[in-house]
């Protein structure tokens, strides 16, 4: 059942999004896409547990210390949308262009059902970051001092 949130929202012989396979691997990256969409956002992606943790961040990930920003979360994507960039077409999920604007490695340090804590270390974005559940979907993310 995993990634099957993923699968149903996507028609497959229509767009050039990675199919639905769960990949565990003992790598712990992460991957900030630009989605040229309905409405410019950035989908922020953390590899847990064979997947993608996804939340679409409508601000940017804040590169600066105790910025706070709304991170929503979004299903669970495949591990190879690590590599994904390009045009989802027009009448499919997610219509618009994907293009990475930051890729790198991170720590996880806790996890709990309301808190992520971890350290990037992208191209763009390094240092320490917390995630906080505030209610449903919603999450707010901001980088520590």
């Amino acid at each position: 059942m995993v990634l099957e949130t993923y699968k149903k929202k996507r028609k497959f012989n229509k767009t050039p999004e990675p199919k639905p396979v769960v990949k565990k691997t003992n790598l712990s990256r992460f991957v900030v896409q630009e989605h040229h969409a309905s409405h410019l956002h950035w989908d922020f992606r953390l590899e847990i547990d064979g997947v993608l943790k996804s939340w679409a961040v409508p601000k940017g990930v804040p590169e600066k210390p105790n910025i706070k920003r709304l991170a929503v979360q979004v299903e669970d994507h495949p591990v190879d949308y690590l590599f994904f960039e390009g045009k989802i077409p027009e009448g499919q999920y997610g219509a618009g262009t994907v293009k990475i604007w930051d890729q790198g490695n991170f720590k996880l340090y806790e996890q709990t059902p309301q808190l992520i804590d971890f350290e990037l270390s992208g191209k763009r974005l390094k240092g320490n970051y917390v995630l906080i559940h505030t209610r449903a979907n919603q999450w707010i993310i901001f980088k520590k001092k």
